[in-house]
């Protein structure tokens, strides 16, 4: 049987987005602000670090070529991967990696509660499994971005500051492709620009909330999900990489 490259490179990137903004978030584990959030933290990055073995270990199987989750995680080059350009970016301050989050969330609750209703039976049931813990991820984010956010002065200033940073990025999440539209045209994914609209909604209400302003610009970086990355990607793959580069195979 041919495989399925559309689908093959849709899976990469929900694994990959996962799999990368769950390496950032577990950065955090030993250095968060609070004990109650360094287990918070460490949480959220479990959670993704599991719902990317599923993502990827199905890429595998579509792909045929006898790679399992831990081999595409692994054993590929920047070049390789298809997160968007979002989860990359540093973790910078307890304000920029909730921020980051915040908005990634509303984006990836938003697109799995469609995904359940997939024409293709193991991504909805993918899909129904992750987009439990997703919700609690959204309402754990926008709680502390709206705590931030509508806080001290400092707190607001810093909230608004990772807003203005990350905004630019959050474009990529709708950009459609060849690839997005021949599978939403199969029922495989939901249109993105449905999904844009519940996050419109969600981060504008919660964003109003928070007393932060959306910025005014319109440019919008993008290029990671056809695998061209900022050299942050680089920075964590050396280090999340480094084992199974220096000893291929190895098992404890």
């Amino acid at each position: 049987m041919k495989a399925d490259s559309d689908l093959f490179e849709f899976l990469l990137r929900m694994g990959d987005n996962t799999l990368v903004l769950g390496h950032r978030v577990s950065e955090w584990c030993g250095h968060s602000p609070v004990l109650e959030e360094d287990i918070a933290l460490a949480n959220v990055a479990l959670d993704l670090i599991g719902q990317t073995r599923m993502w990827l270990d199905f890429a595998g199987d579509v792909e045929g070529k006898g790679r399992d989750a831990d081999a595409l995680a692994f054993r590929r080059d920047v070049w390789d991967f298809r997160n968007i350009l979002l989860v990359e970016r540093p973790n910078g301050n307890f304000g920029d990696t909730l921020m980051r989050q915040f908005l990634f969330d509303a984006w990836y609750h938003a697109i799995l509660s469609r995904l359940a209703g997939s024409s293709d039976d193991r991504i909805a049931a993918i899909a129904a499994k992750a987009v439990k813990e997703a919700a609690y991820h959204l309402e754990r984010s926008a709680d502390l971005v709206v705590r931030l956010g509508d806080g001290t002065t400092e707190s607001h200033a810093k909230m608004q500051a990772a807003l203005d940073d990350f905004w630019p990025y959050t474009g990529e999440m709708f950009a459609a492709d060849t690839i997005d539209t021949s599978l939403t045209s199969r029922g495989v994914i939901p249109n993105l620009a449905e999904v844009r609209d519940e996050w419109d909604e969600t981060v504008n209400r919660v964003l109003a909330d928070a007393t932060l302003e959306i910025p005014d610009g319109t440019y919008q970086h993008k290029g990671g999900k056809q695998g061209t990355h900022t050299e942050h990607l680089g920075h964590i793959l050396t280090e999340m990489q480094f084992l199974q580069r220096a000893y291929p195979d190895a098992s404890w």
